[in-house]
């Protein structure tokens, strides 16, 4: 897969996974949005700006830890074989999307020990966003992004694996980004339409849809990866 293949996918991933987001940053952003000062007239208008300085901070940190994923991923490969390393990797994500997939559909709730195991960073790096809160301005909105970034997110961490692979930095931070920007409109939508979305990907349906696309990514990953690594 080129790599302009793999930012694509990553895109069609977040996409995909908006609806995890729905239930796992849900009261994240309604807590948020609550917050905000009052807009009597014109209440979109006024909230969409700071929506976006929320979610470019959390674009911004999804962009730092994909490069910081990215470049341990190629120091480490330093000692071994580069193409048998990032082929590794790739099935070790692969894997992971198959269980983001489950999760997502409701069949398997394993990737949720993952998340309550990245609680233990979490409790760390929260603290960092109270003297943002409440929400005044969008430079605080901004700084309430840069601390949501690191919340513990299996979808992310899913994404994360990947870029440990993708081959330097620059890659890994591109490949979050990528997949940072699929997840924005789900997330800009909760803002300004949740109680009519939440009650759409609540639908056993539709959530069976979105878990089945990402396990099929993963499926054909693991494949792509261990044709690779039989050559």
């Amino acid at each position: 897969m080129d790599f302009t293949t793999t930012l694509l996918a990553a895109f069609l991933i977040g996409l995909t996974g908006g609806i995890h987001c729905f239930g796992m940053c849900g009261g994240i952003v309604g807590a948020l949005t609550l917050s905000l000062p009052p807009a009597p007239s014109h209440p979109l208008r006024a909230r969409f700006p700071y929506l976006l300085s929320y979610n470019l901070g959390r674009l911004i940190s999804y962009g730092v830890a994909g490069m910081l994923a990215g470049g341990i991923g190629s120091w480490a490969a330093h000692g071994l074989s580069v193409r048998h390393a990032q082929l590794s990797l790739q099935i070790l994500a692969g894997l992971f999307m198959i269980l983001l997939g489950l999760y997502l559909a409701g069949w398997q709730q394993g990737l949720s020990r993952v998340e309550r195991a990245g609680g233990m960073v979490w409790r760390r790096i929260e603290p960092m966003g109270r003297p943002f809160f409440p929400v005044r301005t969008s430079l605080h909105a901004l700084g309430m992004g840069l601390v949501w970034g690191w919340l513990p997110c299996g979808l992310v961490y899913s994404v994360l694996i990947w870029a440990i692979g993708a081959g330097g930095a620059e890659r890994g931070g591109l490949l979050l980004l990528c997949f940072g920007l699929g997840t924005l409109p789900a997330l800009l939508a909760m803002g300004t339409a949740a109680v009519a979305l939440t009650g759409l990907v609540r639908r056993p349906a539709v959530r069976r849809t979105a878990g089945t696309l990402v396990l099929l990514f993963g499926l054909y990953q693991i494949g792509l990866a261990a044709q690779m690594l039989l050559r």
